[in-house]
């Protein structure tokens, strides 16, 4: 995750998205348990996992610069930060809990949704979790992704994540979709400030994060904006 307001991982900052993102994971999946986050960030989930009683965290990204800011302000001694990829993870057969992969299975490369799965699979211990985000596939909210436009940001449906876990090993305990019209326009708002302006602090940005936190708040899980899977591993 591109750090480019050089941001210190924060709870208080989330938004609604990353905010249910948290919520919607099972303490009892976190508290004692060894747990790997592909695709990290600035270790906004490691902060929470910590506050959960983790037992270890491990986060990783594709390349040693991102991990930068986590490494900076998140020094416990049973969090790790390490250089890795979710089709090919730095961990051992049979040795984490929990996995967490949030907004990260439609930047890889088209086509290695399997490997994902696969090299979930082969980390997790016997019937152990695992938790997916990515953008739903809504022909609104793609026509309103410049990242799907411009560079093929995939957008995923419940029946190829049904699909996935079918065919890797995994049985699907949840599925919820959140979030809708002010959802999508709030990201592609971010989009713009972030990107073009450099900035996050706005009164539009405040305008959307309001009605974001309504949408979740009401839309029962049948949104249209982000899906959000929880898999256990078959036996």
């Amino acid at each position: 995750m591109k750090n480019i307001h050089n941001e210190k991982a924060s709870l208080k900052k989330l938004n609604s998205r990353m905010r249910y993102t948290l919520e919607n994971i099972d303490i009892k999946d976190v508290k004692g348990k060894t747990v790997l986050d592909i695709g990290c960030g600035f270790g906004w989930c490691e902060l929470d996992f910590i506050n959960k009683g983790v037992k270890k965290a491990i986060g990783i990204e594709i390349a040693d610069e991102d991990l930068k800011s986590a490494r900076m302000h998140i020094k416990k001694s049973n969090v790790i930060f390490k250089v890795g990829s979710g089709l090919d993870i730095p961990a051992k057969d049979n040795s984490i809990d929990t996995v967490v992969c949030f907004e990260v299975i439609e930047h890889i490369p088209k086509n290695t949704e399997h490997i994902l799965f696969s090299e979930i699979n082969r980390v997790l211990k016997k019937g152990g979790v695992f938790y997916l985000s990515t953008p739903y596939d809504n022909p609104f909210t793609k026509l309103f992704d410049p990242a799907w436009w411009l560079i093929g940001h995939r957008h995923y449906s419940k029946r190829k994540l049904e699909e996935l876990a079918q065919s890797n090993g995994f049985k699907v305990k949840s599925i919820a979709v959140k979030g809708g019209i002010w959802s999508t326009f709030g990201l592609l708002y971010m989009y713009i400030s972030k990107w073009i302006f450099r900035t996050r602090t706005s009164p539009l940005a405040d305008f959307f994060a309001k009605k974001e936190k309504h949408e979740y708040k009401t839309d029962n899980g049948e949104g249209i904006a982000n899906i959000f899977v929880t898999y256990q591993l078959k036996n």
